[in-house]
């Protein structure tokens, strides 16, 4: 299904008959079926909204620079097009970004939030990375990027044998339109709200991933200590795509702390 809601249009899936609302946000260079896992764990008790992001899947991608202030307003627009008050954030790396914006710009929005192998802050050091992200998806296309990004996303045991969910993975990564990665890359690049994290006021867990080498435990630290009252839970064998490497783990963290905050 597709919606025009902030001069872009957005592709976004139901799921689930009653229950509260989970919104689904997922990473860069993927889309709303990353979370299959997720989706059918969630669909019996809740109902879930699984989107794609601006540039991503099949929602618009249009031109130039995004940022955080944008890509919140998108989904802002989107969930009030659908009538969805209050409902649980769940979102991975870029998506964990987009939710801590929303929550800091849009306060008393959430229910909750589930941030996912993601962080508040990029490093300065970390620029130069992202233009050469960036410049490379621009000279050799998105393709010439999947195994770098393979190797970022899972541990070497995962990637040592052929799976069905690599292929997933890497049809997502390739399925990604440059115009929409460039787009989503200047916002990630550039993500800093640790200091307004205190901000929040609802209930917010973290997951994090212990072989994460894209978003480290160390930034999930990070957004614990700034953001009050927060639970960690680190996914053990599992690296930025914890949800899809070890689903079990993930699952068990997300809906013990959502059945906490659904009653």
């Amino acid at each position: 299904m597709q919606k025009r809601v902030n001069g872009v249009t957005l592709n976004y899936e139901v799921f689930g008959e009653s229950g509260p609302w989970v919104v689904l946000s997922h990473s860069l260079l993927c889309d709303l079926t990353m979370w299959g896992p997720q989706i059918d764990a969630l669909k019996n008790n809740y109902r879930v909204l699984a989107f794609d992001t601006r540039g991503h899947g099949g929602s618009e991608a249009t031109e130039g620079a995004y940022s955080f202030d944008q890509l919140a307003s998108d989904s802002k627009a989107l969930l009030d097009s659908l009538k969805i008050n209050r409902p649980h954030w769940v979102g991975l790396s870029m998506g964990g970004m987009i939710g801590m914006t929303y929550a800091i710009n849009f306060p008393d929005s959430f229910s909750s939030l589930v941030l996912c192998n993601t962080t508040s802050r990029m490093p300065l050091e970390n620029q130069s990375v992202w233009q050469e992200r960036i410049d490379s998806a621009k000279n050799h296309g998105i393709k010439s990027m999947v195994p770098g990004v393979l190797a970022r996303w899972f541990t070497k045991s995962f990637l040592s044998q052929p799976r069905p969910e690599l292929d997933f993975i890497s049809n997502l990564i390739q399925q990604t339109s440059v115009t929409g990665y460039i787009g989503c890359c200047h916002a990630v690049s550039k993500v800093n709200c640790t200091d307004r994290l205190n901000e929040i006021n609802v209930p917010i867990k973290i997951i994090a991933g212990d072989a994460d080498m894209s978003t480290p435990v160390s930034m999930s630290l990070d957004i614990q200590s700034a953001a009050s009252g927060s639970d960690l839970s680190v996914i053990k064998n599992a690296s930025h795509l914890s949800n899809i490497e070890q689903p079990q783990q993930f699952n068990e963290a997300m809906l013990a702390f959502l059945n906490q905050y659904s009653s």
